[in-house]
């Protein structure tokens, strides 16, 4: 969220969209935090600032009411927001760097601004800051200081462009400053200069004086001695009033560069202190257009100019054939004979002179130009040389600055700029703001290829340019006729490189394009079949010609390709005839990956294989694909079952079930159909769970894992012992503690106490002599879940508290958010009801981004528990009613009873008696066909409270007496939350019976089971 005061207070979305900030004072208290810039103002401050010398009569509890008005208008407007506005003992504070004012002040006060940067930093302003409160004294400071660092900007940038010879174009812009500023004497400096540049001497003397008067009138003062020396510098005519003349051949930038301030600062401060800068990178990235950019504002410092020095056109054979077309570009008259070199010939002729030598594309002449620099630094100390290529030089004191392809938002904004150019019609809107992020994406952000779609969009639209992306080469087939051939289209582009590669470099390049997502080293060589060490030798040459980008992990390098590139190296595998015998060990080589990864992932090597196949997603993706196009169904179900642990622990269940649905369609496999059964359970949809189950042979691990699958129905059963005893008799401990956890969170619906702590304390044993950190948390929760079952909810939080941390070190997001539904529960049920709704929404928000259908149930159930009971009857009944529909279409989950009976607290709660009864009814079958005490217990304390408000004191107390014993008999005592239902119930019924009765009826219904209360009932 984006927070604007240069101008009318405005706040817009992510997306851009405009939010309204209804009522005055609201839009006040925001205006007030803005101005403090994320420091606290206290509530006293804030009280007077809104209501001044005419104050509510609780302005505390009156500020509160704004503040919460104006956290839920944030909260409306993005998920989150509310968080924004925060409170502590010093006050209330709007924690956001995102404010065009915090925005403006670090453009302006970053080191190297440049017009454009300055420029930027303006066009942030639209109008007068807080420009609705400028009758308010709480805005005045922030409103002069603001002005003031926006003039200082607006000098500076007339400074620049004195600086850069815009003397005519600054006039008019320099005297509208003025007709609102006549006494700032440094716009007066630059307005008599720029008047002074453009012929106009009379003029700039006129302005002097105009200056000169108005002092002496308003304020009784002279200008300053250096205005007054500028007069007579203008009167004289002084030479070093003049422009700044550069000498040299840079060309005049065409426009905007867009999106490489920081490389231009960071690069000219090189300059400075290196003599030799070689930007590299890939084809169409902009190297060219980034030099001229740089050397044009360097150019002033070198007082014999910049030279631009194109190689692209020369294809020669030695270094001093090379330095004749240098010695040409930069005029250099040669009269000392042939007897020298032309490389000397040209490092003495610039022997005494200072300048900025731009080579560019230096790629194809490499050695050649290696040589010719490398003379010319060593006997020129005043020169300096920027080059471009697709290689570094190699020479000793170079320095590689490695030019990037654009980051999306900057490659957005040059689509944009270069579409609307091309078509008036165009503009970046909500629509079509998607479709221009993924072409801008899928172009990898290379300007050339972004600048020659844009000349497509006036006949295909943007929507059109996306649908023939596969078809790119005839899609960027035309380009600007200005531009040198090799980039007036997509394919030239790339072959230019492509040209300059040695056959084995060739070879190696195409048969990476086989890797849909970059590869290792192992993957390159398998792939590829050459030897490791001339795998090596090669990817290094093709990083070095920016073909290939290295990018290094902590488990090493991996190699991509540009989009473009590979799909340009996808037809020369197709000219070559390779692709299938190069998919064929695709496959091979993945499945392998996979199948090593898969008893990995169980062990103390798990974070590692996890981030190992999470960079490899793509790729088994690739490899299933092929399997399947080449009718390789053994390699398919291998390749998907291999990985189904792995999409478990990640959460990536519909991505598990896709690879696994794709595999069973070449192949029939009973292993595969198990596991894809398996995760269509826990995403609470239908599963022959017995089919799949009868298809296995042995299998234990699988069969726990088909049992374990299941939320709904009664819990445990003959399968989990049958896949239990087969497990033991395998020796296999890793599936044995995996069942053990099972048992535990089995034995926690029935409340058997002795059951969870023996099940899920051996599980943690086990797991932790395999080095199993998933296993050691799955043990941790159950633990945790027990000691909230007796009452232990610090002992039950900690735990939770710390296996967090170990549950986001290993990426495990939907353990998470199962971690957040926790610790919101735990804050329930000790009373601690915002705390309860700010775990449950930051569970809520982590379980659907991870399509985690436990961590969304758990969190929407602390948050409809904490709802209701702190007051928030629509806060419940939203998530009561998101859960009851997800229940219903599952069958009957056993987290059911659970729903209804805070259902029928909830209709208790409004009065509805008849509806509270039949939910807690409902709600106590449920819990007795599951043997779970503590659902019962609250089924039965809330058909209490049903029968009080339908005046059945008598049957209501018994009920609470059953209820009580009932607890009892399990040892599961009421947490701190649920006993202000209980003392609610019972005060009703203890009013209208009087104490003696309720008591004896209390009693009587101490001695009925469960099945005789409803009964009562």
């Amino acid at each position: 969220m984006r927070f604007g005061v240069l101008g009318p207070l405005t706040v817009w979305t992510t997306a851009g969209d405009v939010v309204q900030v209804p009522g005055a004072k609201v839009r006040a208290l925001l205006a007030v935090l803005l101005i403090a810039q994320g420091r606290p103002v206290s509530a006293d401050r804030l009280a007077e600032d809104l209501w001044g010398d005419r104050p509510p009569s609780n302005p505390g509890a009156a500020l509160a009411v704004k503040v919460s008005q104006l956290r839920r208008v944030l909260e409306d407007a993005e998920a989150g927001g509310k968080a924004l506005v925060v409170s502590g003992p010093a006050g209330y504070a709007l924690r956001s760097d995102e404010v065009d004012a915090l925005r403006f002040v670090a453009l302006t006060e970053k080191s190297g601004r440049t017009d454009a940067i300055l420029t930027e930093a303006l066009e942030l302003w639209r109008g007068s800051a807080y420009a609705d409160f400028v009758d308010e004294s709480f805005a005045g400071p922030a409103i002069a200081r603001l002005a003031e660092q926006r003039l200082t900007a607006l000098e500076d940038r007339a400074q620049a462009r004195l600086a850069m010879g815009q003397d005519a174009a600054l006039v008019g812009e320099l005297s509208d400053l003025l007709a609102e500023h006549p006494l700032r004497e440094r716009l007066r400096a630059a307005h008599m200069r720029a008047l002074y540049r453009s012929g106009r001497q009379t003029e700039a003397l006129d302005s002097f004086q105009e200056l000169q008067e108005r002092l002496a009138e308003d304020l009784g003062l002279d200008p300053s001695p250096e205005l007054s020396d500028l007069r007579q510098a203008i009167l004289t005519q002084d030479a070093g009033l003049e422009a700044p003349r550069s000498s040299g051949n840079l060309p005049a930038p065409l426009g905007e560069l867009i999106g490489r301030d920081d490389a231009i600062a960071r690069i000219q401060a090189r300059l400075a202190t290196d003599r030799l800068v070689t930007l590299t990178g890939p084809g169409g990235v902009g190297k060219t257009r980034l030099a001229v950019q740089i050397a044009g504002e360097l150019v002033k410092r070198f007082t014999g100019g910049g030279w631009l020095v194109e190689l692209a056109g020369y294809h020669q054979t030695c270094s001093d054939a090379l330095a004749d077309v240098v010695m040409n570009a930069l005029s250099v008259r040669d009269t000392s004979g042939d007897t020298q070199r032309s490389v000397d010939r040209l490092a003495a002729a610039l022997r005494e002179r200072e300048l900025l030598l731009v080579l560019d594309n230096c790629e194809h002449v490499i050695d050649e130009a290696a040589e010719l620099v490398d003379a010319v630094l060593r006997a020129a100390p005043g020169v300096r040389v920027l080059a471009t290529s697709r290689e570094p030089l190699a020479l000793p004191g170079e320095v590689v600055w490695n030019v990037p392809p654009l980051e999306n938002a900057s490659a957005v904004r040059l689509f944009a700029a270069r579409a609307a150019a091309a078509s008036r019609d165009f503009a970046l809107d909500e629509e079509n703001a998607g479709p221009v992020a993924v072409l801008c994406r899928r172009l990898d952000g290379i300007p050339l290829a972004l600048e020659l779609a844009a000349t497509r969009v006036p006949a295909l639209g943007v929507q059109g340019l996306v649908a023939r992306l596969d078809d790119r080469f005839r899609l960027l087939a035309t380009g600007h006729r200005g531009s040198p051939p090799r980039q007036q289209t997509l394919m030239a582009m790339i072959d230019w490189s492509w040209e300059l590669l040695s056959e084995p470099e060739r070879l190696v390049l195409r048969r990476l394009a086989v890797h849909p997502d970059g590869c290792t080293v192992e993957a390159a060589r398998a792939v590829a079949d050459l030897p490791e060490d001339e795998i090596l030798e090669l990817l290094g040459r093709l990083v070095d010609r920016s073909m290939v980008v290295a990018v290094h992990g902590p488990y090493g390098p991996r190699y991509r390709m540009l989009e473009s590139v590979a799909a340009y190296c996808q037809d020369r595998l197709a000219d070559a005839a390779e692709l299938p015998a190069l998919r064929a060990r695709q496959q091979r080589y993945y499945v392998a990956l996979a199948e090593k990864a898969d008893p990995l992932l169980r062990g103390p090597d798990q974070r590692e294989w996890l981030e190992r196949l999470d960079d490899e997603a793509a790729n088994f993706r690739g490899a299933l694909d092929g399997a399947v196009a080449d009718q390789h169904g053994e390699m398919a179900v291998r390749l998907a079952t291999a990985l189904t642990w792995y999409w478990f622990l990640r959460g990536r269940l519909t991505e598990a079930k896709r690879f696994l649905r794709t595999a069973l369609s070449v192949a029939d496999d009973p292993v595969a159909f198990a596991w894809y059964t398996g995760f269509s359970l826990l995403q609470g949809q239908e599963g022959d769970v017995e089919e799949a189950l009868g298809q296995l042979k042995g299998q234990p691990r699988l069969r726990w894992f088909l049992v374990s699958s299941q939320t709904a129905g009664s819990p445990g059963g003959a399968s989990l012992a049958e896949a239990m005893a087969g497990l033991e008799a395998d020796g296999d401990w890793w599936g044995t503690a995996a069942a053990l956890l099972t048992r535990a969170k089995f034995a926690h619906v029935r409340g058997d106490l002795d059951a969870i702590k023996r099940d899920a304390t051996r599980a943690s044993r086990l797991f932790a002599d395999l080095g199993d950190r998933w296993g050691q948390l799955q043990a941790n929760e159950w633990l945790a879940a027990l000691a909230e079952l007796v009452g232990d909810h610090r002992r039950a939080a900690r735990l939770h508290q710390e296996a967090l941390p170990i549950a986001q070190d290993l990426g495990l997001w939907p353990d998470v958010a199962t971690r957040l539904g926790w610790l919101s529960w735990i804050s329930m049920q000790t009373g601690d009801f915002p705390q309860a709704i700010e775990f449950g929404g930051r569970a809520l928000r982590l379980a659907t981004e991870q399509n985690s259908l436990l961590g969304q149930i758990m969190a929407r159930t602390g948050l409809a528990y904490a709802g209701r009971k702190s007051g928030d009857f629509a806060l419940a009944e939203l998530h009561l009613n998101q859960l009851l529909d997800q229940a219903r279409d599952e069958g009957t989950p056993i987290y059911l009873s659970m729903v209804l009976v805070e259902l029928g607290f909830l209709a208790e709660q409004r009065g509805e008696a008849a509806a509270s009864r039949a939910l807690h009814l409902e709600a106590l079958e449920l819990a007795e066909k599951m043997d779970a005490p503590r659902d019962t217990a609250w089924a039965l304390e809330g058909l209490a409270g049903a029968l009080a408000i339908a005046g059945e004191q008598t049957a209501a107390a018994q009920v609470l007496g059953a209820a009580a014993a009932a607890r009892t008999a399990a040892a599961m005592p009421a947490a701190p939350a649920e006993l202000m239902d209980v003392d609610r119930i019972t005060a009703l019924a203890r009013e209208a019976l009087g104490d003696k009765a309720f008591e004896e009826a209390f009693e009587a219904g101490r001695e009925l089971t469960p099945a005789q209360a409803r009964q009562l009932a």
